[in-house]
């Protein structure tokens, strides 16, 4: 991980703070008829969880929590960081922009009990339309309008993901 300055990095979504943390919402496969289920809580030592089960029965096989976010806050970002406690699954990161049908996803790997720290540089992120791979115009974080998590790619079974912090620099 390259050094950076304290002003450089961003803090922008903080779970210690409710005031701070969005105001995160879920979206399941059940908006396909899939029977996923999952919930988003802040426990009282500063951190969100994104806890469920993922099924892939009757056609379904995520679930996913996002945020509405302003992306102003985003110019001249390169990287993000999150630092997270998962359950060993591979999560994807999620932005939308204003006027794009598609979703800007990178994956990250947890490590099962064990927070860390992920950097996911913009270029990472690729563009996707109900889960599928597609051309579409490059991502500009400065009109990002929503930013999320999303577990799918068969993983099924229970899932749990804590989050400290995203940041971003």
């Amino acid at each position: 991980m390259e050094i950076q300055s304290a002003e450089s990095i961003k803090l922008l979504l903080n779970f210690r703070d409710i005031n701070d943390s969005g105001r995160w919402m879920v979206v399941n496969d059940g908006v396909m008829g899939g029977v996923s289920r999952s919930t988003v809580n802040l426990h009282n030592d500063g951190y969100l969880i994104f806890a469920g089960n993922v099924s892939t029965d009757y056609g379904g096989g995520f679930a996913s929590i996002r945020t509405g976010f302003d992306g102003n806050q985003l110019k001249e970002t390169s990287t993000f960081l999150l630092k997270v406690k998962g359950d060993g699954n591979i999560y994807k990161f999620r932005l939308t922009m204003k006027g794009s049908y598609a979703n800007y996803s990178a994956d990250f790997k947890t490590l099962k009990d064990q927070w860390m720290d992920i950097e996911i540089p913009i270029e990472n992120f690729k563009p996707y339309y109900f889960g599928r791979s597609i051309r579409a115009p490059k991502l500009k974080v400065h009109k990002v309008n929503s930013m999320g998590v999303l577990i799918s790619d068969k993983q099924e079974g229970d899932f749990l993901l804590e989050i400290e912090y995203i940041k971003a620099f």
